[in-house]
């Protein structure tokens, strides 16, 4: 599993940051170290940046999140100072969304590139919400990893399902179905309302605005094509946790 290394100028936001994306997980994902601060104070320091990257380190490699500009050349100036043996990539992710959407996708067990193209990616559900609707075109919510729609596609197993929870595929049930399928034999794409989002990406599923009541349909191919319908249908009937 990847390491991640949140660079931040306040210590406060980045233990909350991290808090939150930990919660998504259950304390279940990869290891998060900090670098926040300078002396005690606001700031960043490319030493304690470099020893966070020394925490973090794993041969999978290490995504680093940054909040403001002076976190970008310390974390440049922390790899200089010691250069790693391993893959580390500096992302342009937002912090909060992007560490969200990364400690997600790090748990299912996806790999650097993925891992740092989901936290680029982490503002799209924002923005699809908040995007006015237009009747003559509705517009595209982004690029999805998922199949396109085929009713004559090869499925190994599929269910559909209806969401029991207030809030429907909202930032924590859709975190428990990314970590649920990620590290799992199979391809497993969620439908509602004509959309198809990838289910091992939180951010996909949260695109889809599947609230309290809606139908979803999940499909899976692959050899643990009935674990992962299994797994998903458990959390469902579950409410994910949210029913009392």
């Amino acid at each position: 599993m990847i390491g991640i290394v949140v660079v931040s100028h306040s210590a406060a936001l980045a233990d909350a940051a991290v808090a939150l994306a930990e919660e998504m997980v259950h304390c279940r994902g990869p290891v998060i170290a900090v670098a926040a601060g300078a002396a005690g104070g606001f700031g960043t320091d490319a030493t304690v940046v470099a020893a966070a990257l020394a925490k973090a380190a794993s041969p999978d490699g290490v995504l680093v999140l940054m909040d403001l500009g002076s976190a970008v050349l310390s974390a440049e100036l922390a790899l200089e100072l010691s250069p790693p043996d391993h893959p580390v990539r500096l992302s342009p992710a937002p912090l909060v969304e992007g560490l969200v959407a990364a400690v997600v996708r790090a748990a299912g067990g996806a790999d650097l590139d993925t891992v740092a193209g989901e936290a680029e990616a982490a503002l799209l559900p924002k923005a699809s919400s908040l995007r006015d609707p237009t009747p003559a075109a509705a517009p595209s919510t982004g690029p999805s990893s998922a199949p396109a729609l085929d009713e004559t596609a090869h499925v190994d197993a599929q269910a559909r399902l209806t969401l029991p929870n207030p809030l429907g595929l909202h930032a924590r049930p859709a975190a428990q179905v990314a970590t649920a399928v990620g590290g799992l034999a199979a391809d497993v794409t969620v439908e509602f309302g004509g959309q198809r989002a990838d289910a091992a990406s939180s951010l996909e599923l949260l695109t889809l605005g599947a609230g309290q009541g809606a139908e979803i349909t999940v499909t899976a191919t692959g050899p643990d094509a009935e674990r992962a319908i299994t797994a998903v249908r458990d959390l469902v009937l579950a409410g994910f946790g949210e029913l009392g």
